[in-house]
């Protein structure tokens, strides 16, 4: 082949742009993009999910407040006077613990006069519990010269309605027996009371 026949080779022909290390650069990276490129998209991603994920929180603590505040107004929790009437509170607190004072001191010659007592201010399951415990109470009285003073020194209503009530009681109690140093004892009662032609009656009593 003659050297008229030839093409030469020159500058900018498609030659030099194959070895051309720089040509063709925006299609490379195109192909085999930067890691950090793929970072920095993450990192503009973060905040919107962390956004949607916050919103979403807020939306159900908020769903949560309202079905729960919805629930107070529309359950008997709103009913407890405990929580309105101080002076309703302040009735049923003093007649339970003068009962519970009454029912609970004895002495040996003493005892018919508590048993009268407890059935004017006991009812219902109390009285029968009472009535049963109480015939031991007095023979051991009797026998052994016992003595016992009972006073209420905390009384907290934890539910209180028109016509019942749900007590906690502390009660510090002295046991005194002939010949022997008086002991102290402390004691804790719920107490159910039910309201009867105005007035307070115990009607069951529970130790914690």
């Amino acid at each position: 082949m003659s050297s008229e026949g030839a093409t030469d080779i020159g500058p900018g022909t498609e030659a030099d742009v194959a070895l051309d290390p720089g040509h063709g650069s925006e299609e490379a990276e195109t192909r085999a993009p930067d890691p950090e490129d793929g970072a920095d998209v993450s990192r503009r991603r973060w905040p919107r999910v962390l956004g949607a994920l916050l919103t979403v929180a807020l939306i159900a603590t908020g769903g949560a407040l309202y079905a729960e505040g919805r629930q107070l107004r529309d359950t008997p929790a709103t009913a407890n006077l405990a929580l309105t009437d101080a002076e309703a509170t302040t009735r049923v607190t003093g007649d339970v613990s003068s009962a519970l004072s009454k029912v609970f001191s004895y002495g040996p010659g003493a005892t018919a006069t508590t048993r009268a007592a407890a059935t004017e201010v006991l009812a219902g399951k109390a009285l029968q519990q009472y009535a049963t415990l109480f015939g031991q109470v007095e023979r051991q009285s009797a026998d052994q010269k016992l003595t016992l003073t009972t006073e209420v020194v905390r009384a907290g209503v934890t539910r209180l309605t028109d016509d019942s009530a749900h007590l906690l009681v502390f009660l510090d109690q002295v046991y005194e027996r002939r010949g022997r140093a008086p002991t102290t004892a402390s004691a804790q009662l719920t107490v159910v009371a039910e309201l009867r032609e105005g007035r307070w009656w115990i009607v069951e009593i529970g130790s914690t």
